[in-house]
């Protein structure tokens, strides 16, 4: 089971104000991790990278949980919305953590999203106030293979 993925970058990726993430609190197994990179590599969309600054061969794939589950309501405790300095719904940028289970599986995790102030990109991966709605393994669909 592998959510951080090693990669190679055909190109060093330079933190900018528009793509860097800093996680005060680090993700959940990595705390001691606190810069990231958001990278959108196109072909790739609707998943992304959340790259660690100084590691770029260690990343996170993400995805909209929106794109993954429309009608996905997470209720982010007032204590995380307070650290974010989230004022409205639209300053938050949402990510799931994708795993790779195996070639035909792979899962997002929807109970505890990664929640970015797009605004200070400032992040925290939170536990939802209605985490027992989600699961930590909502299975992605697979793609329909071309012939």
């Amino acid at each position: 089971m592998k959510c951080a993925e090693t990669i190679e970058l055909e190109t060093p990726v330079v933190p900018t104000a528009t793509n860097a993430v800093r996680i005060p609190t680090g993700l959940l197994g990595f705390e001691q991790i606190k810069d990231y990179v958001l990278i959108v590599k196109p072909g790739e969309e609707p998943f992304a990278w959340l790259q660690v600054q100084d590691n770029s061969t260690l990343a996170f794939v993400v995805v909209d949980p929106f794109v993954v589950m429309p009608n996905y309501q997470p209720d982010i405790p007032p204590l995380d919305v307070e650290f974010l300095g989230l004022k409205n719904a639209e300053e938050a940028l949402l990510l799931g953590i994708v795993t790779v289970h195996s070639a035909t599986r792979a899962t997002v995790n929807l109970k505890g999203p990664v929640v970015v102030n797009r605004l200070t990109h400032i992040a925290k991966q939170v536990i939802l106030i209605n985490a027992t709605d989600y699961s930590v393994e909502h299975p992605l669909p697979l793609a329909e293979t071309v012939v």
